[in-house]
């Protein structure tokens, strides 16, 4: 004999009621306990053909409706601040509240069901891992470094603000989000040396020095404007500090897939959904978020472990950096070796001069229009101009003093126990104040 009755059963016993059928004859013609046939009778009366549907188990109440009402409340709250933040996220946001603390939490499914039941949109589409096919992973943390600056957007009470985010390529370790300013109201700049210098000096005083730092084809990395580019400052600058500078391929996102998608990240973990008094409360709310992501928010590309979780040995590369010390540890003889290796190629102008790397050197008008061969002797640390393969022309010193113009400005002040800015403040003020104070008050 079945255990439950059936949908049509149910139907005939409030039909044959109906026609005053007693309830002795329908248990027995349908072979059911008189107290079953007043049940469905009584309920089909009541609430008519919808009361008939069977409802087993548990009353449904909601998703999380077994968790107190401030694992919900809070949920909500921070959903609402924060649009950008997710399941996971609102989870590791439980798991360090003091509130919940020894308490049963729910998984992220669940709070997924609870945020699409509360009627909140998904913050973004699932994606697919980007394919890192196409270089080697690296063997141990801070072994390459990837850098990238996120395209700008205009941040209220703020201005123009562009991210620059800097990640270790093997632990996943969120190194820095760096807001750089580009203008008040509109773009009126773009981010240059000084900018990206300051971004990477922030995360070598906390994260020691990388063995490579890669990075795009970006003018200020790159000279795109030459078939046989000169190395910028800021390649060289690394090369004197022992850091390798690589190049992703052009046109080639991938090559960057871990940076790109922190872009991503970090916009929805931070900027979505908030204001700022000013720029100052907007870098301090990154580096907060930073030690949240890196010690708190489980990532899927390191078995869903927080990333010094499953990589405790990324909280320092092993090879220190302290600014005031960087005048010291600049080697310039790794500069010119790699300048050694070099070779470029330069059309004399008409007033006989040639540029490099940002230097204008005089060859002679008897040059002109001429395409002439450089390389770079590192023993006399001269350029040596050919005319022709093997015809030495000139040897140029090299122009300026490479130790100051590598070190930006850092150079004006590395020597110096204190030092006052310029009223009004400019953005470069701004700049080297915030990294002086950033950079005292850190701890390795």
């Amino acid at each position: 004999m079945p255990v439950q009755t059936t949908m049509e059963e149910r139907i005939r016993i409030v039909e044959w009621s109906e026609k005053g059928e007693p309830v002795w004859r329908i248990a027995r013609r349908l072979g059911w306990r008189q107290p079953t046939i007043r049940k469905w009778r009584n309920r089909g009366r009541q609430q008519g053909r919808a009361g008939l549907v069977s409802r087993m188990g548990r009353p449904k109440q909601g998703a999380l409706s077994s968790y107190p009402a401030e694992v919900r409340e809070s949920i909500v709250r921070w959903r609402s601040e924060h649009p950008g933040w997710g399941p996971d996220t609102l989870r590791a946001e439980l798991e360090r509240h003091a509130a919940f603390t020894g308490q049963k939490l729910p998984g992220t499914a669940a709070i997924s069901r609870f945020l699409q039941a509360q009627g909140f949109p998904k913050p973004r589409e699932k994606h697919r891992q980007l394919s890192d096919s196409n270089r080697q992973p690296s063997g141990q943390a801070h072994d390459v470094w990837e850098m990238d600056a996120r395209g700008y957007q205009y941040i209220p009470d703020v201005g123009m603000i562009s991210l620059i985010n800097l990640n270790d390529h093997f632990s996943h370790v969120r190194l820095l989000s760096y807001p750089c300013l580009l203008g008040e109201k509109r773009v009126c700049r773009h981010a240059d040396t000084a900018d990206y210098q300051v971004a990477l000096r922030l995360a070598f005083n906390t994260w020691g020095l990388p063995a490579t730092l890669q990075v795009d084809h970006e003018s200020v990395f790159y000279d795109n404007k030459s078939k046989s580019p000169f190395p910028t400052v800021l390649h060289l600058w690394l090369r004197a500090l022992g850091v390798q500078l690589t190049f992703g391929r052009m046109r080639r996102p991938t090559d960057q897939a871990m940076t790109e998608r922190s872009h991503q990240l970090w916009a929805g973990q931070v900027l979505e959904g908030q204001r700022f008094a000013d720029w100052q409360t907007l870098y301090h709310a990154l580096q907060s978020r930073r030690d949240f992501l890196n010690k708190h928010l489980p990532c899927a590309s390191v078995n869903r472990q927080p990333p010094l979780d499953a990589y405790p040995q990324a909280i320092h590369s092993g090879r220190l950096y302290r600014p005031e010390c960087e005048v010291d540890r600049l080697d310039l003889q790794l500069v010119y070796e790699y300048l050694a290796t070099g070779q470029w190629f330069r059309r004399v102008g008409a007033n006989g001069t040639v540029s490099l790397g940002g230097n204008v050197y005089y060859v002679g008008t008897k040059w002109k229009q001429h395409q002439l061969e450089i390389h770079f002797d590192a023993v006399k640390q001269l350029f040596l101009c050919y005319d022709e393969p093997g015809a030495l022309i000139k040897e140029l010193n090299w122009r300026g003093d490479l130790t100051k113009r590598l070190m930006g400005e850092l150079s004006p002040t590395s020597r110096l126990p204190a030092f006052q800015l310029h009223l009004p403040f400019t953005w470069e003020d701004i700049r080297r104040q915030h990294f002086w104070r950033s950079t005292s008050d850190s701890n390795l």
